[in-house]
């Protein structure tokens, strides 16, 4: 066994062993709205934060196949922890792809902790050395942990002219609202962070649209060797995540089989649910379910991943397809948790029940923009055809 297999190894190991504590603080997180101590020490001393990390920079440099069975073992454990794992980690990933001087002080700590996103919600104005950064950014999942912000923004020239741009800002330049009260991933702490008159050095502020990133890769020297890891941006940001839904869904089937032992069905002659033949179609049903987003998701990491070793960028075919089919894979996933709650009867509506949480937690993060069902799929069926994608998040 190699080296690289027994650091994925060692992880994954780290991280089964957890899956029952996580799922024990369920509770607790949704009533902090934010992530228990215990659940960032464990993730930390597994080595989660340092997956996406270069190993020449003291990281686990874990390929995106690799970081996703972490990231879908977490979240049989507890979904929000494994959301917040999946930003702070693809996060890191990006600032792989910024200059090195960036770099260097980013990966300072190599289990860096970085949130953001990619709506333009902050003004940059050009002043000595640098910029001053004003806005605030909704939805900024995993904020209240963060060492880093990516805060993409819009630089405002003396002529009026708009250019999106990414700032990478230390989180404690910010400003973090209570805000976040929701039904559904309630502990990933997705508060609204505001930049006020906020100084970022003009290093840090580079392109921020996805073709400026890529285009890095198509200059690089003539003798410059593919590390495997220099994936498509949009392509790897969603297959990536992906992996937290799936694993939310086996998660489910797991709380769903620890319930049946000695469960009965209310107000008919069955004593044992797991003997009456609906609850054997639904649990094969499930399974299967989850079974093809699992196989959907490995032809996708496949493609990510040839293309990377080869120093290669997805085609747009293949971009469409793997947009397409990542959202494909939710809904499989939605749909078996949804049998699963369905059947799971009156009690599991509880909220120390954990396999309500799934369900809200799946329900919650299939609406996410990147992996919504229908507009991921009729990208991917206008490329199929043979028209303009129109969209700029492939």
């Amino acid at each position: 066994m190699t080296t690289r297999e027994n650091g994925v190894e060692a992880v994954l190991s780290a991280v089964r062993k957890m899956v029952p504590q996580l799922r024990e603080n369920g509770l607790e997180a949704e009533d902090r709205r934010w992530l228990p101590d215990e659940n960032l020490r464990l993730l930390e001393d597994a080595g989660v934060f340092r997956m996406a990390t270069p190993d020449y920079l003291g990281g686990l440099g874990f390929s995106v196949a690799e970081q996703a069975a972490v990231l879908s073992e977490i979240a049989r454990g507890d979904v929000s922890t494994s959301w917040i794992a999946s930003v702070w980690v693809s996060s890191a990933w990006m600032a792989t792809l910024f200059p090195e001087e960036i770099q260097k002080e980013v990966f300072a700590t190599p289990s860096v902790r970085i949130s953001g996103g990619f709506t333009p919600s902050g003004v940059l104005k050009a002043t000595d050395g640098g910029y001053t950064l004003n806005g605030s950014w909704k939805f900024n999942s995993g904020c209240r942990g963060a060492h880093w912000n990516i805060a993409t923004s819009l630089i405002e020239h003396p002529d009026g002219r708009y250019e999106e741009a990414i700032a990478m800002v230390p989180m404690s330049d910010f400003s973090i609202a209570d805000d976040w009260n929701t039904s559904s991933v309630a502990a990933t702490g997705s508060c609204t962070s505001t930049a006020e008159n906020v100084f970022v050095p003009a290093h840090r502020v580079i392109p921020g649209d996805a073709a400026a990133f890529e285009a890095a890769l198509a200059e690089l020297p003539a003798d410059w060797q593919p590390t495997g890891r220099e994936y498509g941006l949009y392509s790897f940001i969603i297959a990536q995540g992906v992996a937290t839904l799936i694993g939310a869904a086996r998660g489910a089937l797991d709380a769903f089989l620890d319930r049946l032992p000695g469960r009965g069905i209310t107000y008919t002659p069955w004593t044992e649910q797991k003997l009456h033949p609906l609850t054997q179609i639904q649990v094969a049903t499930a399974d299967a379910k989850i079974a093809a987003a699992e196989a959907l998701m490995g032809r996708v990491y496949e493609t990510l991943q040839r293309r990377a070793d080869a120093g290669e960028l997805p085609t747009l075919q293949e971009k469409a397809a793997i947009r397409g089919h990542s959202a494909y894979a939710v809904e499989l996933a939605k749909e078996a948790v949804a049998i699963l709650f369905n059947a799971s009867g009156a009690t599991a509506i509880q909220r120390a029940v954990p396999i309500q949480r799934f369900h809200r937690d799946i329900q919650g993060l299939a609406l996410h923009g990147m992996i919504l069902l229908n507009s991921s799929l009729e990208v991917h069926g206008r490329v199929l055809l043979g028209l303009d994608p129109e969209t700029p998040l492939l």
